[in-house]
C-alpha cells in the first residue's frame, strides 16, 4: 500500500510508550518512526493519521495543531476488551498550496478504504473533511455524510472554502456522491434561516443540541447509516473542552460526545472517522483521545446484520398508516429496528434490493399512534427527486 508523503510519528510519543504498562493502548499500536518506517499493515483495521493542514481556517489557527500531544494521550488508555488492530500512520504536514494537502489526504484516506482500513484522522481545520470525502470517489456510488457539529458549515455561495463552508463545495463539486448528509447538535442561532431552509429543501436531517440532550439515543439510527463521520470539537461545550476562546459555553458534555463516537464505531457502514478543530489544551487533548477510545470500543463490537437476509434474527412489524403501510424491523440480537423505504431506490443506487433505513423504537411507536417517522418521510420524498 502506497502511503507516500506521511510524516513519522513524533520521537516524544515513542519515548512516552517506552514507560507505559503492558495493558496500555500504546504498547499494542504498530506505529510509523523514523527507526523503523512504516509498520506492516496487514491485519490492521484502524488507523491513526494526523493533518495538521490549517490554512482553511474561519478563524484563523495561532499555532498548529499538537497531534502529539493527543498521541500521548490516547496511548497512556487502557486497552479493553478488544480484537482490533490498530496503527499510527503519521502526519500530513501542510503542503506548497491546501490543494497539494488535500490532494495527500484524499489519496492517503483513499488507500486505507481500499484495504478495509478505517483511519481515524485527526485534524486541525473541519475543511479537511472535503478531501477525505473525495477519497470515496472511486470506491463508493453514493456517500451518506453525518456531521457532528453546532454549525451547518454551508457558509455563503461566493466564499472560498473554509472550516465553515465545506459542506457547500461537498453539496456542488461534481462528481457529486454525496446521497445524504445529516447534522447532530446544531444550535440554531450559529446558523443562518437559509442554511436551515436548504437543510429542508434537500430532505437533510438535523437534530438539535436540545433534542439530543434529552435522549443521546437518537443519534445511534443516523450514524449507523453513515460512510463518513466528521466531529468538530467546538460542538463540544467550552467547560469540557478548557474554555478556549472559540468555544461555545453551550454544547455536548463529554460524556454524550463519547457515547456519540461509540455509536460511529458501532455503525458498520462507517468507513472514515474525523475529529477537527481541537485546541492545544491538556484537557481538550484527554477528551480527544477519550473520544477515538470509544470510537475504538464501539468499533470492536461491530455487528452487521441485515433484516433482509437474516430472517430468524428479526422480527417483522407492519403498521398500517391513512396513507401508507410502514414495514419495522427489529433486531433480537441488537434490539436495533429499522424501516423500509420503498422510495429511497433509485436507478443510481446500483442496488435493487429493498431499501431499509435505521430507526429507533420511539418511530415504531409512534406509527402505531399514525404518526409518520419525519426521517422516513424525508426518505421517501428523496427517492422521487
Amino acid at each position: 500500500m502506497e502511503l507516500d508523503f506521511l510524516v513519522p510519528v513524533d520521537d516524544r510519543v515513542l519515548a512516552h510508550c517506552e514507560l507505559l504498562p503492558q495493558q496500555a493502548i500504546g504498547k499494542h499500536v504498530k506505529i510509523h518512526s523514523r527507526q523503523e518506517g512504516m509498520p506492516q499493515m496487514h491485519g490492521v483495521t484502524l488507523a491513526i493519521l494526523g493533518v495538521k493542514e490549517s490554512r482553511n481556517a474561519f478563524e484563523k489557527k495561532p499555532e498548529k495543531l499538537d497531534v502529539s500531544a493527543i498521541r500521548i494521550q490516547l496511548y497512556k488508555l487502557l486497552l479493553g476488551n478488544w480484537n482490533t488492530s490498530l496503527a499510527d500512520i503519521g502526519d500530513i504536514e501542510e503542503g506548497a498550496t491546501v490543494e497539494d494537502t488535500y490532494f495527500v489526504v484524499k489519496s492517503t484516506v483513499a488507500a486505507l478504504l481500499k484495504e478495509d482500513i478505517v483511519p481515524i484522522i485527526l485534524g486541525a481545520t473541519q475543511d479537511i473533511t472535503y478531501p477525505a470525502y473525495r477519497a470515496f470517489d472511486d470506491l463508493k456510488s453514493l456517500v451518506n455524510l453525518v456531521s457532528i457539529d453546532s454549525r451547518f458549515d454551508f457558509g455563503m455561495d461566493d466564499e472560498l472554502i473554509s472550516s465553515h463552508s465545506y459542506m457547500s463545495k461537498i453539496i456542488t463539486d461534481k462528481p457529486n456522491n454525496l446521497y445524504n448528509f445529516s447534522n447532530i447538535g446544531y444550535q440554531s442561532y450559529f446558523n443562518a434561516q437559509e442554511e436551515m431552509d436548504l437543510m429542508e429543501r434537500l430532505f437533510f436531517d438535523a437534530y438539535r443540541l436540545g433534542e439530543l440532550g434529552n435522549d443521546i439515543t437518537l443519534a445511534e439510527p443516523v450514524l449507523r447509516n453513515a460512510h463518513m463521520v466528521s466531529l468538530d470539537a467546538r460542538a463540544v461545550r467550552a467547560s469540557e473542552m478548557g474554555y478556549s476562546d472559540s468555544f461555545s459555553p453551550n454544547g455536548f458534555t463529554g460524556r454524550e460526545i463519547c457515547a456519540i463516537a461509540r455509536y460511529a464505531g458501532f455503525g458498520d457502514k462507517v468507513s472514515v472517522f474525523g475529529i477537527y478543530e481541537m485546541e492545544n489544551a491538556n484537557q481538550s487533548s484527554q477528551l480527544i483521545a477519550q473520544i477515538i477510545w470509544y470510537f475504538i470500543e464501539g468499533f470492536n463490537f461491530r455487528i452487521t446484520e441485515s433484516p433482509l437476509e437474516e430472517l430468524d434474527n428479526f422480527t417483522k412489524y407492519n403498521v398500517p398508516c391513512d396513507t401508507e403501510q410502514l414495514t419495522f424491523h427489529k433486531s433480537s440480537l441488537t434490539n436495533r429496528w429499522w424501516v423500509e423505504v420503498p422510495s429511497i431506490l433509485t436507478p443510481h443506487t446500483k442496488t435493487n434490493s429493498v431499501a431499509l433505513l435505521p430507526c429507533t423504537k420511539t418511530d415504531y411507536l409512534q406509527a402505531c399512534d399514525q404518526i409518520i417517522p419525519e426521517r422516513w418521510l424525508k426518505a421517501y420524498k428523496k427517492g422521487f427527486n
